[in-house]
């Protein structure tokens, strides 16, 4: 452990740092790539669009959109550039058309893999290049939002495999979709059960405990681990309700406020991906997930230069490539 220095005689300007830091991330942007996968009418679309309120998802983007199932999983991003009080993030969203909807999903998880991979075989490539470019586009998956049925039993063998899988090359948060379906008892149950599943199959879910950094940062994931997975409700639908208009969903017997905590754990999934825990995501992509495939990628395949523009290159090519 280095050693206190000495107690500074006067106003250095240190602090300053962070307001440099801060004028640059202001002034370049930054950038964020999420995944949605789950089976149709789990309202995929709906809930991204609840999330950065705008427009986002892919079905929002095309004016003559068509529901319809796909024969294969077929996956389909759009990105788009949203910017809050001067600070400019481009988003990516990453939808999985197809994916649970066939007779028989015998290895539908495989293009969602072949997609993350070959996002880090892109970066790893322009990384290795001589003459790279000074900020090297980033397109890896920083999350994935995992859809599970409101069934109110147990994870299915599509929900294990997939996770199982996907789960130790990206960030998976697996999210209980249309929870308003289900009773606070039921919702209570599911998720233990859930969680049961999860720790029965050796499925890593974000956050996991060993990339907590200190006690302060455990306490704070400790809590998110226990509301995993999160029980969602999603709509862009606003409603009157007490003088105030508030985005929820309209029934019979009242309406189901989606920022309420009350009511739905929106608000809770909200803050992870986007206000305390959307650096540390994309900087676990970076450090964890995409650092394992590169090491991988360089032990089993010899690097050589030359090539065009000076790339640096690798020997064999990965076999989901």
């Amino acid at each position: 452990q280095p050693s206190k220095g000495p107690d500074l005689l006067g106003y250095v300007g240190i602090e300053a740092v962070l307001d440099q830091m801060r004028r640059k991330t202001m002034k370049a942007g930054f950038e964020f790539n999420i995944m949605v996968v789950g089976q149709s009418g789990l309202g995929k679309s709906t809930l991204v669009n609840t999330l950065f309120k705008s427009k986002v998802s892919r079905k929002s983007c095309s004016p003559n959109y068509e529901e319809k199932i796909s024969k294969t999983v077929q996956l389909q991003s759009v990105s788009h550039v949203i910017e809050e009080k001067g600070v400019r993030m481009k988003l990516t969203v990453i939808d999985t058309p197809g994916f649970g909807d066939q007779i028989n999903n015998d290895r539908c998880w495989e293009p969602v893999l072949k997609h993350v991979n070959e996002q880090y075989e892109k970066y790893l490539k322009e990384e290795l290049r001589v003459n790279r470019q000074r900020k090297i586009p980033d397109t890896r998956v920083h999350c994935c939002i995992y859809f599970l049925p409101a069934s109110g039993h147990w994870l299915r063998p599509i929900d294990v495999e997939f996770m199982k899988r996907l789960g130790k090359i990206v960030s998976i948060v697996p999210v209980i979709a249309k929870a308003d379906t289900l009773t606070l008892e039921e919702r209570t149950e599911f998720k233990q059960r859930i969680r049961q599943d999860l720790v029965a199959n050796g499925i890593q879910v974000y956050p996991q405990k060993e990339n907590d950094e200190d006690a302060e940062e455990r306490l704070l994931n400790n809590t998110i681990r226990e509301s995993i997975p999160f029980a969602v409700v999603g709509t862009d639908r606003e409603h009157q309700v007490n003088g105030h208009r508030v985005l929820g969903r309209k029934t019979k017997w009242g309406i189901v406020e989606v920022e309420n905590v009350a009511h739905c754990e929106f608000a809770n999934l909200r803050d992870l991906l986007i206000r305390s825990h959307l650096e540390d995501l994309k900087q676990v992509t970076h450090d964890v997930h995409y650092e394992t495939y590169r090491v991988q990628r360089l032990t089993a395949g010899a690097v050589h230069q030359g090539g065009p523009n000076g790339c640096v290159g690798l020997c064999r090519q990965p076999p989901f490539l």
